[in-house]
């Protein structure tokens, strides 16, 4: 019997995550190899780890210690389009062929992995990989420092058009009104 010692867990979805994550494993003496966005490889195996421990630190931070295997699957999948998404500088997303990347990042075929996380997660892969493209946007669009144009090829769209067009139907407003709807949020220190 092969033990495992790889922690998988849920809501990691940043580098501040994967530092949160390791900080506090190292504060409860986990022995770190490795950690990626979703997964932590550790020293001892998992039978030798204080669990409980792990998943109430977790839990304290935002993260969810995964046990169940498909679980692990969805999450790997969730992963890896977010990941692929914002490494948009070094990753050609207009031509990534997201089931080619999962099918081989995850070693399993991918009209299974379709199947699995439409059943699960009540949407299609390609429904989560635009609804984490917008949410791309609309931290690019707060930020102010690119056109829709910039944000559109960034993020491998064909067309501005095509950009607009999936953020009013994800988002029910256009790109100009959401930017406006944020300037309006935003006040100066020194206005009272």
């Amino acid at each position: 019997m092969i033990i495992s010692n790889t922690l998988y867990i849920k809501n990691m979805v940043c580098p501040r995550c994967i530092k949160v994550v390791r900080e506090e494993l190292e504060k409860l003496g986990v022995k770190i190899k490795s950690i990626i966005l979703g997964e932590v490889e550790v020293e001892q195996p998992k039978d030798e780890l204080p669990l409980e421990k792990i998943s109430k630190i977790l839990s304290d931070n935002g993260f969810e210690l995964i046990e169940d295997s498909k679980a692990k699957i969805i999450e790997k999948i969730k992963n890896e389009i977010i990941s692929a998404i914002q490494q948009y500088e070094v990753i050609d997303l207009e031509t990534t062929n997201f089931p080619k990347l999962l099918n081989d990042t995850i070693n399993k075929d991918y009209n299974y992995l379709s199947s699995l996380f439409s059943k699960t997660e009540g949407i299609t892969i390609e429904h989560f990989i635009i609804l984490q493209k917008i949410e791309k946007t609309k931290e690019f669009i707060k930020y102010g420092e690119l056109t829709l144009s910039e944000i559109a090829y960034r993020l491998g769209y064909s067309s501005v058009q095509h950009l607009s067009r999936q953020f009013k139907n994800t988002t029910g407003m256009t790109a100009s009104e959401f930017k406006e709807s944020h300037a309006n949020l935003r006040k100066s220190i020194d206005s009272g």
